[in-house]
């Protein structure tokens, strides 16, 4: 089982990597942090039908007369034997919380069409197995799409809010556009409560938050969403695997589990709401040192954490979003990480 980690450094971007739960049937301590890695069972769907494959050569997709490219190794392209469908979704950054959002789709939407722009064809046929027609950044669209959803992080382009721009631009207006965030904006690190509509960081005063902002901006002049997901996911699998840790102890984590995310994020995008701020958290933070007291306490590892030691470092915030859930009628499928675990709250 995987989650999803934003790494915060001092002035630098966020760095989204996946961070395993270790098995914990298993002895081995080696699902300590793994970098955009997934794997999922190949969904059975009907939209596999709406695609034939072909030597064709490239055009835009969602083009009826033209192949789709998909610049797999193989070389192959997706050819679509009809016009957009009023479910059809393009997923701009189709990793892993894209990867478990198209699946979800794939039952929501049967026989939808799936499009995931990618930086590099390095993960194309992976893409194709899960039924994602896969294309680079640049290739345009010859058609706008009902929904879209930009789940990319600002770690591996010059111009975050441009792509965002972009990605807007292929949006119809008719479903729904949903741009994934992050909680750092928010302007509090005294641990205390924050919630949708807190202050955030005036613009200006740091270089990481200026471009979530900025992102942030282009969005809902476009008439889309935000959801500002919980960016502390999986940590305790790297801290476990280290044992005593530098860090502050009473540091504040908020919580999401990937399928969280991803329902959540089919659950906006189906209301066809226009220019909201909405969060993504379990609404059960914790300190570092609950966390791992949670992880000592189960039963289920192996190995023990020891401690941490550090004193200095900022404190975070205490992230809470009851608006959010009642608004769109969702809860998550893990409440908090003591339930994960097996414990009880």
């Amino acid at each position: 089982m995987g989650l999803l980690v934003e790494i915060r450094a001092a002035s630098s971007l966020p760095i989204k990597a996946l961070l395993t739960y270790p098995n914990p049937n298993s002895n081995s301590n080696s699902n300590s942090v793994r970098f955009s890695s997934f794997a999922t069972t190949r969904a059975t769907s009907p939209s596999l039908c709406r695609f034939s494959f072909s030597m064709a050569s490239s055009s835009s997709p969602f083009s009826p007369t033209s192949p789709i490219e998909t610049s797999s190794d193989s070389g192959l392209n997706a050819t679509s034997s009809s016009a957009v469908g009023m479910n059809d979704l393009l997923i701009v950054g189709p990793g892993v919380l894209g990867r478990i959002i198209a699946k979800m789709w794939q039952q929501e939407f049967p026989g939808s069409k799936i499009l995931g722009q990618t930086m590099s064809t390095d993960h194309h046929s992976e893409l194709a197995e899960l039924e994602i027609v896969p294309f680079l950044k640049g290739s345009p669209l010859s058609d706008k799409v009902p929904y879209v959803i930009f789940c990319a992080p600002p770690s591996r382009t010059e111009d975050y809010p441009g792509d965002v721009r972009i990605a807007a631009s292929n949006w119809n207006g008719e479903g729904s556009f949903l741009f994934t965030s992050s909680t750092a904006p928010y302007d509090k690190y005294d641990n205390d409560w924050c919630y949708e509509d807190s202050p955030v960081v005036p613009l200006g005063r740091s270089p990481r938050t200026d471009v979530l902002l900025k992102a942030e901006n282009v969005v809902l002049e476009a008439g889309g969403c935000v959801l500002r997901l919980a960016e502390d996911r999986g940590a305790h699998t790297y801290w476990l695997a280290k044992g005593i840790v530098d860090a502050r102890p009473d540091h504040i984590l908020n919580l999401i589990h990937y399928e969280d995310a991803a329902s959540l994020s089919i659950a906006i995008m189906k209301k066809r709401l226009h220019s909201r701020i909405f969060v993504g958290c379990d609404n059960h933070p914790l300190s570092r040192q609950e966390v791992m007291d949670c992880v000592n306490r189960c039963g289920k590892f192996s190995k023990k954490f020891e401690a941490f030691i550090g004193t200095d470092g900022p404190l975070w915030k205490k992230m809470n979003n009851s608006k959010t859930r009642e608004e769109i009628g969702w809860e998550p499928k893990y409440p908090s990480f003591p339930a994960f675990l097996g414990l009880e709250d």
